[in-house]
């Protein structure tokens, strides 16, 4: 989150001028909502074309900027980012997080989700997209990089941070924390700042810094977003520590030097000399000289404390701007004003302080009926859940507004109200793919909390499939698909899934738990094991915890389980990502249709049931005999030729299978007995 500082006084006129002039305009003459369109970004502003299509195309060059820092052709962005762009203070700081009850006083925010990321930014201000850097660069770092220590995150986001872009030039390399001494109000006079919290360079003009290997161990995890002050010696050092790096262009030594302590383990002085090939303390006299080197930092430190002090400090490294204005497509579209409001309030249940007051607007904006270009009420009358038998209900209000409220109840477990919601937005606008998204992780979620199978397994992957289509860096949506694919597709089909989204975002440590659960399930032990004893110490302490109950459990799942390949199997090339979907269904589709043919002559009616399969009998081999509870009802469930046996969710028939959840079709003997059609393994 930006850094915040309570609302001065000179900005409260403006606010309440702003409050006045809003009042008096008449609607006709207000500005119009727009919908900006570039080639990675969404900007959504009541500021006009020019401003909105200068906001999306900063932020553009920022991107490729940052590909530039990072030795990057491409980077991922595994979340879609939409960027909300006021024009006045008014509406701005009527959404900006609260610090001790007053609007944060920088111009622009970031507000993370795991759906979907925010930028809001206040377009009366000059650069408001400045405020933001900061965010920006841990977000595409989180995106882009291993994870890797806190010093390297923090400085290349302080790095970053000092950027300035024009149509032509960037400037980069400043002093991102210093601000002048003298403010200037709005008549123009210059007030001085009592006591202001020390620069970077001033932090690194001081006799003392940190030891190295104490700046390299110091334990920062800004996975949330969440941070303090950053004027300490630890952001500075690690400021000049990525300052000197990439200057130096050593970033190919600092992934040696990663790959060292984060993978092999090795001490950081050791790991140091190894990568760098200079001591520890070699290394540190390096960067202090480089530190010193610099005198565009001490001029503008110098400047900053005069009472004219330059507004724009002199530019540390400089060079022509990656993407200019011809450089990028980016197209205006019109945007209801109704959807814009929908889409702010959106963004205020995401901020804890703002929550209450968005929920009442997507509520009144969730009942209200929309005026049509008629002027009657907009009401669609629809069947619920699709169900043609189902009575016919009437959807009002607006979509963004449902699918909105939508994901606030799912982020709570509110699960029939999310459907609720769900079910009126897709009402009102079926081709949404949020919504498609949302209800792939409704019925994900609701099978996690009620320990159950997913429901509606094969419309989850069409939508997972549909939603891919529309933005194919979704790493979440890859995420749920693997996890579809492993009840429905067997681990080969998860894996390939799977990897996609770790690929996209790297630093989530619930992927890397879910394809430890893929290796279990496929028997591939070692690889579980790797995986597990490495989340088992994760900062995520949810993470942390189910890894060490998997790694408890992991134990009595080899030992009766079949045993690991000793390297994983070479998968196929894939001419698109949604191939194995496809064999899927067809492997399904050959499933139904086995278990017609196996009922051929026998006049038995299948039965269906899930439960928990107890152990398997191969005593009499090739016949087995599955005992399966379920409810308190025990069956025993015979197959004549297990290798024969339609199976779900596994490759082989294993005699060693215990504690598992299934699902089987079987023909009913007795009370207690009958002979299996299918078993899908869970």
């Amino acid at each position: 989150m930006a850094r915040t500082r309570p609302i001065p006084v000179s900005l409260i006129l403006p606010i309440l001028l702003g409050v006045l002039l809003s009042t008096s305009v008449p609607a006709a003459e207000q500005s119009l909502w727009l919908e900006i369109h570039s080639t990675h970004f969404t900007v959504i502003t009541d500021a006009g074309e020019k401003k909105g299509k200068e906001v999306a195309l900063r932020f553009e060059q920022m991107r490729a900027v940052f590909a530039i820092l990072l030795m990057k052709d491409r980077l991922n962005e595994p979340l879609p980012l939409t960027i909300l762009a006021f024009k006045n203070d008014k509406n701005y700081y009527q959404s900006a997080p609260l610090r001790q009850g007053q609007p944060i006083s920088v111009p622009g925010f970031f507000v993370p989700g795991e759906d979907q990321n925010f930028i809001v930014l206040n377009l009366f201000e000059e650069e408001s997209w400045r405020a933001v850097a900061h965010d920006f660069a841990h977000l595409l770092m989180n995106y882009n990089y291993p994870p890797v220590e806190g010093w390297f995150d923090e400085g290349l986001a302080e790095y970053f941070s000092s950027i300035r872009i024009d149509n032509k030039q960037v400037e980069i390399g400043g002093d991102p924390e210093m601000n002048p001494v003298f403010t200037q109000d709005l008549l123009e006079n210059q007030h001085e700042v009592h006591n202001p919290p020390k620069s970077l360079t001033e932090l690194l003009g001081g006799q003392v810094w940190l030891a190295l290997p104490d700046l390299l161990t110091m334990k920062h995890d800004t996975s949330r977003y969440v941070e303090g002050t950053h004027h300490t010696l630890f952001y500075a050092q690690s400021w000049m520590m990525v300052h000197y790096l990439l200057h130096e262009k050593k970033l190919p030594e600092t992934g040696t030097y990663f790959d060292l302590v984060e993978n092999q383990r090795v001490p950081v002085e050791e790991a140091v000399q190894k990568a760098y090939g200079v001591t520890p303390a070699q290394f540190d006299q390096a960067v202090k000289d480089y530190f010193h080197s610099l005198t565009p930092l001490f001029t503008a430190l110098d400047a900053s404390k005069q009472p004219d002090s330059l507004a724009n400090p002199p530019p540390v490294y400089q060079f022509p701007t990656p993407v200019g204005p011809n450089d990028s497509a980016i197209m205006a579209k019109p945007m209801r004003e109704v959807d814009a409001r929908a889409l702010v309030a959106e963004v205020k249940i995401r901020i804890p302080e703002r929550r209450n007051v968005g929920l009442q607007e997507l509520q009144a904006l969730a009942t209200t009926p929309e005026p049509t270009a008629s002027g009657k009420a907009n009401a669609r009358k629809v069947n619920k859940e699709n169900n043609e038998d189902a009575p016919l209900v009437e959807a009002t209000g607006n979509e963004i507004a449902h699918r909105a409220l939508a994901w606030d109840h799912l982020q709570r477990g509110e699960f029939d109200a999310a459907a609720e919601e769900l079910s009126d937005a897709a009402a009102l606008d079926q081709r949404d793919m949020w919504i498609r998204y949302y209800m792939a992780v409704l019925k994900y979620r609701v099978a996690q909390a009620k320990h159950t199978d997913i429901q509606g397994l094969p419309n989850m992957m069409q939508d997972l499939r549909a939603v891919l289509e529309w933005y194919p860096e979704f790493a979440d949506a890859y995420d749920l698909m693997a996890m579809a694919r492993l009840v429905g597709g067997g681990p080969v089909a998860a894996t390939q899934a799977e990897r996609a989204a770790m690929q996209l975002s790297p630093r989530n440590q619930e992927y890397v738990y879910h394809m430890a659960e893929i290796y279990i399930e496929a028997k591939k032990w070692e690889a579980a094991r790797a995986l597990l004893e490495h989340l088992k110490t994760n900062s995520n302490a949810q993470v942390a915890t189910e890894a060490r109950g998997q790694l408890e459990r992991l134990a009595n799942e080899q030992k009766y389980g079949l045993s690991a390949a000793s390297t994983a199997p070479k998968l196929s090339p894939q001419s698109s990502p949604f191939d194995v979907l496809e064999q899927d269904a067809a492997k399904r589709a050959a499933a139904e249709q086995a278990a017609q043919n196996a009922g051929t002559g026998d006049k038995r009616a299948a039965k269906f049931l899930q439960g928990r399969l107890v152990g398997v009998d191969c005593s009499q081999s090739p016949t087995a005999v599955l005992t399966v509870a379920s409810a308190g009802v025990v069956l025993k469930l015979r197959t004549a030729d297990y290798k024969s046996l339609l199976l779900i969710g596994a490759d082989t028939f294993s005699c060693a299978w215990n504690d598992r959840s299934v699902s089987v079709n079987y023909k009913p003997g007795g009370i207690s007995d009958g002979d299996l059609v299918s078993v899908e393994l869970r």
